[in-house]
This record gives C-alpha cells, structure tokens and sequence, in this order.
C-alpha cells in the first residue's frame, strides 16, 4: 500500500523511509498522478483542519479518491463534538486519573506525536487518544474540576506550533511509526474487501460466543473477505475497513454506537446501523411504532411519575415493567402486588423518567425470527428458565439460567408469525434483526425487535449450520459491491 505524507512544506519533514512519500498538499489536491493511486494511506499534517483549507480537502479529496486518510474528516469533525469528548473522556477516565495523578496544577497539555509523547510515562492515554481521534499530531487539554481531570479539547497541532525542542522526538516517532510493522500485515492482502467484527471478550452476554464468531470469520473468508477481530480500542481504525459487523451488546450510551456512527460516516457497510440500534435498544419508541402501525402487541402504558397510578387500573396486576434500554431480561421486572409496582417504578424512575408497562402474558416460550435484509432467516422457540416467567433468570449470585431453544426452519414457521415479524422488522430498516413475539390461541403479538440479535453456535444455527452464517456475509459482500459500483470504484 502507498503511504503519502501530506503536508504544507516538504521541507520541514525531512523523513527518508522506503514506501513513503512525502508531498504537499497542494500538489496532492492538484497533480493528477496522486489521483491515480489506488488504495493509498494519507497521513495528513496540514496546519489546519478548518472548513474549505487545504487541510480540510486533503482529507476529503483522498476519501472521494478511496484512498484511506489520517485524520477522515468525519474524525475532524468528531474533534469538535463535545459529547464525543465527553464519553472518551468517561471511557478513559481510570487512564487519566492515573496517568495525571502527580499533576499540581488545574490544567494540563499534553501533546501527542503519532500517539506518543516526549514523557514516556503518558504514551498509554496518549496511544488511546491517537486511536480514538487518528490524527497523527493532537494536542489535548484537560482541566481538574472537584478532584477529578476531564478532557477538555483536543486538536490537531499545526508543525509550526511545534516546540523546536519536540522535533527531534516528532521525526522519530514518525520514523518509527511507519517502519513497524502494522496490525493490518497479518491480513490477507490479496483480498477482496475488509471486514472489521468488533467484539468484546469481557461481555457477560454477547451476541455471539467465541464458537459463531469463528464461523463467521470462516464464512467472510470464503467469500474473499479479509477479517479482523476489533475491540473499542480500534475506534480510530475503522476507515482501514470496508465493512463493520458489530457483534458486541449495543446501546445508545455505549462505544457501540459511537463505532456505528463513525462507520456509516466512513462510508462502511454496518451492521447494525446507528439508526437501528438507536429505533431498537429504546422500548418507548418500540412502543409507539406499533400502536401507530397497527401491529398487535401487548397492551402498554408508557408510564412516568405524573400517570403511575394509572398502571393497575388500565394495564392490571400482574404486570410487566422495563427500562426503556433493557436488554437480556435485564432492566425487566414483574410486580405482581400493588407493593411490588411501586418498589420497582421507585427504582426504574431513579434511571429513566419514562417506564413501559405491559400486561403479563405468560406463555411456554417466545418466538425469535431472525430477520436480514427484510427476508427471515432463522426462527426459534425460546423457552422461558425452568420456574420462570423469563427466558433468563440472573441469580443472586449473578449466575445466568436460560431456558432451552428449539430451532426450526423458516418453511415450518407459522406464516402468521412470520408476517407480524416482518411487517415490524420493515418499519426499524433492511439490518439484521430478532423480532420477539407471542403467539396466544390465534393472535400473534410484538414484544419487540433487536438489533444484533444472539447469533450462537448449537442454537440459532442449529437448522442452517454454516450457512446461516455465510447469508449473513452474502449480504455484506454485496452491499459493499453496490456502494462500489455506485462510486465507479473497480
């Protein structure tokens, strides 16, 4: 892959490393040879980033260009976005405590050169800030308020603001930086398109375990994809991919969503997109959708401080009550008493103002139909944990106890299932998605929909095998080569 270094002067980076070239931003946005370069790195060290200046069109020429620039102007935006530096700020906040506990003053600079500063003893928060915002030169503020360091600013570092003492450490962290070997050397080169799965081994419940993500690696691959396991510390890499598949739980105040957002602004395949995990991990508006359009659901009350006496009368007891952003049975309560409803409204108002109350509708099992690109792929019955109401009982201790799964093919569905599951998962998008839904004599009712819905090896897969997985995969493929073909790209 070619490596262009783009900056305002040639002469002031005086880097002599084999593969790299060193130009300036005028010849890049001008001399037709560069536009002719296919697949080229642009680090760009422009001395400004504004809107309409040359540093600005570098990295927006080199994305009309496919070529893969550093920083991407969405993460230059990002820059400016206070609720971005708010939750790196969150997301780091164990490293900054630490990194700036020996710090007197209220306020602190610190520069980061290639995610490295000239003190070693910042280059871990500096290499997570430099993955995070990717652009080679930043400069972060951060200010002490009640005994605890926030990020206040950060911003690319123009080379003339540069202290002349830095430069010697600037050109060796340059030197080192593109001589080392990068983590995208062990993927195959040869490779059709990219695909980035982020994943996180730490989650309790993932979507997918350690056995389905080897065979969606297995089943990318045999469709020329080269595949690359990703976690939150990746964020600032996405723009090496063509795709992201996130295969982690999702949630509006969470990295997830962050990392869907900054992929659809690169312009990848993702899935799932912001804009289903934003319709789905939210039950309030779940619950709106479907008494807008119609669809048969439990009834529901979407309940706050002012109607909570409401409750008992219009939805009766037993009844359902859910955090708005629940997920895995978690966040989802029965009150089965008078006493009960009011304990659990006391604590679920303390997190949301909103609360959804249903009516309890026991059953043996729910539905699952998996659902990608508006055709259903798999369907289950997920049977509630032995002596619950639930399919998943979390224990005192913390320990989970699911009920069982049987799998079926789509052919042997209920055809009344599948059309309630469709015509809801139509109204969130075309992404892949896991409608939930109880089927009570005749009627058919939405629980909800999910975005990256569970996809594990031995349960959802159990008909299709592998293939479930390389459908997934198909669609990517082909919605890459559509995004392709719309941009004339060979």
């Amino acid at each position: 892959m070619t490596i262009l270094i783009v900056v305002d002067n040639p002469k002031d980076w005086p880097l002599n490393l084999p593969g790299v070239e060193v130009v300036s931003a005028r010849a890049y946005l001008t001399d037709p040879q560069f536009g002719q370069i296919k697949g080229a790195r642009v680090f760009n060290l422009c001395r400004s980033y504004q809107y309409q200046s040359f540093g600005y069109y570098v990295s927006l020429l080199a994305s009309a260009r496919t070529h893969r620039p550093l920083p991407s102007v969405s993460a230059i935006q990002e820059m400016k976005s206070l609720t971005i530096l708010r939750f790196v700020s969150e997301d780091l906040d164990d490293l900054i405590q630490q990194a700036l506990s020996h710090i007197h003053s209220d306020k602190f600079t610190l520069s980061i050169y290639f995610g490295k500063n000239v003190a070693k003893r910042y280059d871990r928060l500096c290499r997570l800030l430099f993955q995070q915002f990717q652009a080679p030169l930043l400069r972060a503020k951060l200010v002490r308020t009640n005994q605890k360091w926030l990020l206040q600013s950060i911003k690319p570092i123009p080379a003339e603001e540069i202290p002349e003492d830095h430069w010697p450490y600037v050109l060796e962290f340059a030197s080192k930086h593109f001589e080392q070997k990068r983590p995208m050397s062990s993927r195959k080169t040869h490779s059709r398109y990219d695909l980035a799965i982020l994943v996180n081994p730490e989650d309790p419940h993932p979507p997918s375990g350690e056995s389905a993500i080897k065979r969606f690696v297995k089943a990318a691959e045999s469709l020329d994809f080269s595949v690359e396991l990703i976690d939150k510390d990746d964020y600032g890499r996405l723009a090496e991919f063509d795709a992201l598949f996130i295969r982690e739980t999702t949630n509006v105040h969470h990295h997830t969503y962050r990392f869907a957002q900054r992929a659809a602004a690169e312009g990848l395949v993702v899935m799932d997109n912001p804009e289903s995990i934003l319709k789905c991990s939210n039950k309030v508006f779940l619950a709106e959708l479907l008494a807008r359009n119609g669809i048969d659901h439990p009834k529901t009350l979407i309940a706050h401080k002012g109607n909570r006496d409401d409750i008992a009368p219009q939805i009766g007891l037993p009844c359902i009550l859910k955090q708005p952003d629940s997920s895995f049975s978690e966040g989802v309560s029965c009150a089965r008493t008078q006493d009960d409803l009011d304990r659990i409204l006391d604590e679920l108002f303390t997190k949301s103002d909103l609360v959804i109350a249903q009516e309890f509708l026991p059953t043996d099992f729910d539905w699952r139909v998996g659902i990608i690109d508006r055709e259903p792929i798999y369907v289950c019955k997920y049977f509630m944990a032995p002596k619950q109401w639930k399919i998943a009982h979390t224990e005192a201790d913390g320990d989970v106890t699911w009920g069982r799964t049987e799998t079926m093919t789509v052919e042997e569905a209920p055809p009344r299932v599948l059309r309630a599951a469709l015509k809801v998962a139509n109204l969130i998008g075309d992404g892949l998605y896991g409608v939930d839904l109880k089927q009570i004599d005749q009627r058919v009712l939405v629980i909800e929909v999910n975005d990256n819905p569970s996809i594990d090896h031995g349960f959802e897969d159990a008909v299709l095998k592998d293939d479930l997985y390389e459908k997934i995969m198909q669609v990517f493929l082909e919605r890459i080569d559509k995004k392709k073909e719309k941009k004339n790209i060979p």
